[in-house]
C-alpha cells in the first residue's frame, strides 16, 4: 500500500520493529521519488504506538492519509484455554493500536481542518469464525474495528474526514509465510475455499487503498471493503 501511494504522488511515512526492513522499504519509495520518513517502534506495544503516533505528528505535522495497518493471530488456542494476558495482548494488538491511529492522526486532521483519508486494515475474518483455528481474539478485534470504522466515519463526517476499511483474505505476506511453514494444512484448507483458487497478492490491495485515500472516494466513509477472491462468498 506504501509503494502505490507513493506511486500516486503521496510522501509516506512508515513504522516497523526492525530498521533493516524500514531502511528497505524507504528505498523503494524513494525510488518514486517521494520524501519517506521512517519510525522504528514496536507499535504493537499501546504506549509505544501511543508515543510514537504523537511524535509523528509533532515532526511533520497532521497526515493527509493515515493507514492502520498493524494485527496478527499468534496463537491458536481453544476460548476455554486462552488465558486473560493472552486476549488483553492481542485485543491491544489488533483493535487497540487502531483506535490510538485514530484518535491522534483524526485530532490532527481536525485541528488543522483537513478533509483527511483514514483507512483501517481489518480482516474477513471480522465477519467469520474461521474455520480450523482456535481461538477467537483476532475474530473479535477485527470485527470491533469494522464498528469504530462506522462510528468514527459518521463522527468525523461533517469534518470532512473519512473512515473506511478494507478486508482482506487470505493474501501471502510474510506474517502468512510464517504461518504456512508452521500450519500448512490451515493454509491449504483455506485455499480450498477460496473461489479463485489463490491467494491474494499483496500488491492487489494498493489500488483499493489509493482509491479510498483519494477524492475518488469523498462521498465514501463507515464502508468496509472486501478483497477476499470470493470467499466469502461460500
Amino acid at each position: 500500500m506504501a509503494m502505490a501511494l507513493a506511486e500516486a504522488g503521496a510522501d509516506i511515512a512508515i513504522t516497523g520493529r526492525t530498521q533493516d526492513t524500514l531502511d528497505k522499504t524507504a528505498a523503494e519509495i524513494s525510488a518514486f521519488g517521494r520524501k519517506v520518513w521512517t519510525f522504528k517502534a514496536d507499535m504493537a506495544v499501546p504506549a509505544v504506538c501511543e508515543t510514537t503516533f504523537e511524535r509523528i505528528v509533532k515532526e511533520l505535522g497532521a497526515p493527509d492519509i493515515l493507514i492502520n495497518n498493524l494485527g496478527n493471530r499468534e496463537v491458536n488456542v481453544s476460548i476455554e484455554a486462552e488465558s486473560l494476558e493472552t486476549w488483553q495482548r492481542m485485543i491491544d494488538l489488533n483493535l487497540t493500536t487502531c483506535f490510538l491511529g485514530t484518535k491522534i492522526a483524526g485530532a490532527a486532521m481536525l485541528a488543522a481542518k483537513k478533509k483527511g483519508r483514514i483507512i483501517n486494515i481489518a480482516s474477513i475474518s471480522a465477519l467469520i469464525a474461521n474455520r480450523g483455528i482456535g481461538g477467537r481474539d483476532y475474530e473479535t478485534g477485527k470485527a470491533a474495528v469494522l464498528h469504530f470504522t462506522r462510528c468514527a466515519g459518521a463522527d468525523w463526517a461533517p469534518h470532512g474526514i473519512t473512515v473506511n476499511a478494507i478486508c482482506p483474505g487470505l493474501f501471502m505476506t510474510d506474517i502468512n509465510k510464517e504461518w504456512n511453514e508452521k500450519n500448512p494444512e490451515v493454509i491449504e484448507a483455506f485455499l480450498e475455499n477460496v473461489p479463485m483458487g489463490r491467494a491474494g497478492v499483496p500488491d492487489e490491495i494498493g489500488p483499493l487503498a489509493v482509491f479510498l485515500a483519494s477524492d475518488a472516494s469523498a462521498y465514501v466513509t463507515g464502508a468496509s471493503y472486501l478483497i477476499d477472491g470470493g470467499y466469502t462468498l461460500w
